[in-house]
């Protein structure tokens, strides 16, 4: 049971706040109040429903054990009870969502990278279906899809395609398609109807600020030079194509899609500073706890995800062992929700076991 303390605390604070709000404060405080505001607003309301069906629980339960209670007006009351406390145990779960903190990324945009693995040919046409996949689901959401760079492989599909993905709340519905994603199928270059496995890995990083990520210059190696096409003839003859290396970490971002040596450096920087920055996430992660029950698998990108099966029209997610015989309507974005919705209830639950173990 939700402790009634806690509550009384947030609602304290959400009316302070809405009084201070009518109040006129300081265009300052106005702004931060106001973003409190909206934040609580929601836990409020869904508090407030709360708080009134624990009262009206506690007058039946006395209607209830009253001596003076007719037996039929008792017999009303408890099944009035009954249909109460589902609509109770509902609540309170709204709630104590509510009440668990936002990973602080969840309303970022995202870089998503998507690279083609184990199966050469077949791998880079799977990345490619991948990718089509997401921009699909991203323009269903009303998200804008901008390609940063793409390596395109001669039989089609990517070797690698990085852009970024901006809209509401990117990163809440994609973070957990970072793995590898496994293909079985037929490939049109297959004469004998052998089924063959092949791999690409999805990346799904949060944007990161500048402020959130300060790069010193004298960490970085920036070298430049002639961008290239398929089989690599020139496509430029200015040393446009720029390659970054962060020195403290190693981490090498190339970007040659533009022919402005300037956007190039600044698209590789963009892609720069999510890398570090999800580097650092997952720094404190591993700090905070060595295996935190609230993660839907170990967010490692070398672990094996999902298992996209052609010839059955499956697809299984092996985080929370859900198959979907819809492989069609997945790859094509439209039932993608489908799975992502599995894995955030999944996710949620893991958060609310950790919070009912620390006594929320």
């Amino acid at each position: 049971m939700l402790k009634s303390d806690k509550l009384d605390r947030m609602l304290d604070r959400f009316r302070t706040i809405e009084a201070e709000l009518s109040g006129g404060p300081e265009a300052s405080q106005f702004v931060k109040l106001s973003k409190e505001y909206a934040e609580l607003e929601p836990v409020a309301q869904a508090a407030e429903a709360l708080r009134r069906a624990m009262t009206e629980n506690d007058e039946l339960a006395k209607l209830i054990e009253a001596p003076d209670t007719d037996r039929e007006l008792k017999s009303m009351a408890e099944e009035e009870r009954a249909e109460l406390a589902q609509r109770l145990e509902a609540l309170e779960r709204s709630v104590k969502l509510l009440l668990i903190p936002k990973d602080a990324a969840d309303e970022r945009n995202v870089i998503l990278e998507v690279r083609a693995g184990t199966g050469g040919d077949e791998a880079a046409l799977f990345a490619g279906d991948l990718f089509r996949m997401y921009q699909r689901y991203a323009s269903l959401k009303g998200w804008t899809v901008e390609v940063l760079t793409a390596s395109e492989a001669e039989m089609g599909g990517y070797k690698e395609v990085i852009a970024t993905i901006a809209g509401r709340g990117v990163f809440a519905d994609l973070k957990f398609e970072s793995g590898v994603h496994r293909v079985q199928r037929v490939p049109e270059t297959e004469n004998q109807g052998r089924i063959h496995t092949s791999a690409a890995t999805v990346a799904v990083l949060p944007e990161a600020e500048e402020v959130d990520i300060a790069i010193d210059e004298k960490d970085l190696r920036i070298d430049v030079y002639r961008s290239s096409g398929p089989g690599g003839q020139s496509v430029n003859t200015t040393d446009s194509a720029v390659r970054i290396t962060h020195l403290p970490t190693g981490v090498v971002v190339t970007q040659q899609d533009e022919k402005s040596q300037h956007k190039n450096k600044a698209k590789a920087l963009k892609v720069l500073r999510a890398r570090l920055y999800d580097l650092e996430r997952e720094r404190l992660d591993s700090a905070r706890s060595a295996a935190r029950r609230g993660q839907v698998g170990s967010g490692d990108r070398s672990e094996r995800i999902r298992t996209y099966n052609f010839p059955q029209g499956r697809v299984t997610d092996h985080r929370i062992n859900l198959t979907l015989y819809k492989l069609d309507q997945v790859i094509r974005g439209d039932a993608l929700g489908e799975l992502i919705q599995a894995l955030v209830t999944e996710h949620q639950a893991g958060l609310l076991a950790e919070a009912e173990g620390d006594g929320a």
